[in-house]
């Protein structure tokens, strides 16, 4: 039976790629979930100084932003399956290769500069393009979907790789964690296509052909313009517009308190309280779990209601979580930190959804490319935190200031949200460029 056929009479090939790419997002995640658990293990064994293991996560956070926009375009260029595999095959090494290290610039390396670039490759701009290319409805359920598979995959293994790392090493957790992205390189290769046009099929929910039959769209051809340029110009494009700006400093904020702040350094803050590092781990693990129900939920919320709106609540949630977390910090679990952590969770990567639809919106068939730059500005939001907070608890001995910090800019990401225009004249103006630049497919 072909693949037009399943797609008429039974699951469309669409969903079977969206399952693969979450395992794909989810097994990625993986390692990006290493340095908030090794941090403490690390600095017992070299003597390395929080600073300097919060700069590898930085460079690891920054070169996952930057990556992104270009990551996107060559998917463009080369195709989703070969970009995602040569990315997960960086990730196994940079991972296994972690083992190695005896000096800080070799972490600067394998933290920061393989997994960086590996984990930028893919992770949301791969779930925005999926969703995009595959996808004509139900793209915020799925954009929900497979963000939560990053950001869960990431928190979840923690609990792993702690038990791992009290029980044998944190060498035996890296190793474990490069089998996980190894693994599913099979599966990307068999099942992720480039796009529905190349088995034949109309992505789910396009238009029907005539009597209710769905017509395969011819397959489309590679896109020859340089990644790089093409990036670029989707940038310059979108550079021009509020909208952009918006979106781009208010997913700064996003990162800073989540990936960068959370993500980094809730484990050594609470092991700086008495509380064990195990957990200290479950206790991300929950708020991973809560990540998926909320993160799909926000999908759903997407396609029904103002993502604008959504993604203001969703900060304000956030900033009020933030301001009272330093109170509830203590060795023990206490009811208070619960109810934190199941906030926290729901509201985890909530905003992606509505951020990828505002995107789309506002900068039409360029969305994936623009998000791709939002999102690398996410990743400096969290560098910047991660870098930050190591620095405030190198000379004040505790977080304090900077969970307080945190909470004040959720305050200003609600603010910049009310500049975001929903529909702005910036996808037709895009497209003029695109015409005047890039010569029309024939």
């Amino acid at each position: 039976m072909s693949h037009a056929t399943r797609g008429r009479r039974g699951i469309h090939p669409a969903w079977i790629v969206a399952a693969v790419a979450f395992l794909t997002l989810v097994g990625a995640a993986g390692f990006r979930a290493a340095p908030s658990v090794l941090m403490v293990p690390l600095e017992q064994e070299f003597g390395w100084s929080r600073g300097i293991l919060s700069l590898a996560v930085s460079i690891n956070l920054v070169l996952f932003g930057l990556t992104a926009p270009f990551a996107a375009a060559l998917m463009e260029r080369f195709g989703v399956r070969r970009v995602t595999s040569f990315a997960l095959l960086v990730i196994g090494a940079g991972s296994a290769l972690t083992v190695f290290v005896r000096e800080p610039w070799q972490i600067l390396l394998t933290w920061g500069v393989l997994i960086g670039i590996g984990t930028g490759s893919i992770a949301l701009v791969f779930a925005a393009t999926i969703a995009s290319t595959w996808f004509v409805r139900r793209r915020g359920l799925v954009v929900g979907i497979l963000t939560a598979g990053s950001a869960a995959g990431q928190l979840v293994f923690l609990p792993v790789m702690a038990v791992l790392v009290e029980a044998a090493n944190w060498r035996t957790a890296s190793l474990v964690i490069a089998a996980g992205a190894l693994v599913v390189i099979p599966l990307v290769l068999l099942w992720v296509h480039d796009s529905p046009a190349d088995i034949g099929v109309r992505p789910y929910g396009a238009p029907s052909g005539a009597e209710g039959t769905e017509e395969p769209a011819a397959p489309r051809a590679a896109d020859s313009t340089n990644a790089a340029v093409r990036a670029l110009r989707a940038l310059r494009a979108a550079s021009h517009h509020r909208t952009f700006w918006a979106l781009a400093l208010g997913f700064a904020i996003c990162g800073a308190t989540t990936n960068g702040l959370i993500g980094t350094h809730f484990i050594p803050s609470a092991h700086d309280h008495g509380m064990p590092t195990t957990t200290a781990a479950g206790l991300l693990a929950v708020v991973g779990i809560f990540d998926i129900v909320g993160t799909i939920a926000s999908g759903w919320l997407t396609d029904r209601y103002n993502p604008k709106v959504l993604l203001a609540a969703y900060y304000l949630f956030r900033g009020v979580s933030l301001f009272v977390l330093p109170a509830l910090l203590a060795a023990t679990v206490r009811p208070p930190m619960v109810i934190f952590i199941v906030i926290y969770g729901l509201d985890w990567v909530a905003t992606v959804p509505p951020t990828v639809a505002l995107c789309r919106s506002a900068f039409g068939a360029d969305g994936p490319l623009v998000f791709g730059w939002v999102f690398a500005a996410h990743q400096l939001g969290a560098a910047a935190a991660a870098v930050g907070a190591g620095l405030i608890r190198d000379t004040t001995g505790e977080y304090t200031i900077a969970w307080f910090g945190a909470a004040v800019l959720c305050v200003v990401a609600v603010l910049l949200t009310v500049l975001v225009r929903r529909d702005t004249e910036a996808a037709p103006r895009r497209d003029a460029v695109t015409k005047a630049l890039v010569p029309a497919d024939d």
